[in-house]
């Protein structure tokens, strides 16, 4: 193997914290689908289309129903936001 062809690699714990503190991920997402996602959510009325940002490790962060707020959420807080289709 050449210096050019040595491969990179990333232990299993350095995946698990890659992009932590840095990057969230921002998803739409249904309100029936919540109740998992958020623990001591307040009951949502079934059928909504929200917005929902998690960070990179998957923790939630926030829950709107516009994404621009979502949007400022991350920038407020210096994350770098991915869409997650």
């Amino acid at each position: 193997m050449t210096r050019t062809d040595e491969v990179n690699t990333m232990t299993s714990g350095e995946l698990a914290h890659l992009g932590e503190g840095s990057v969230a991920y921002l998803r739409k997402v249904s309100s029936d689908d919540l109740r998992g996602r958020f623990p001591g959510l307040e009951e949502i009325a079934p059928g909504m289309e929200l917005w929902a940002l998690f960070a990179a490790n998957g923790q939630p962060i926030l829950l709107s129903d516009a994404r621009d707020r979502a949007l400022a959420g991350a920038l407020e807080n210096d994350l770098t936001t991915v869409a997650i289709h």
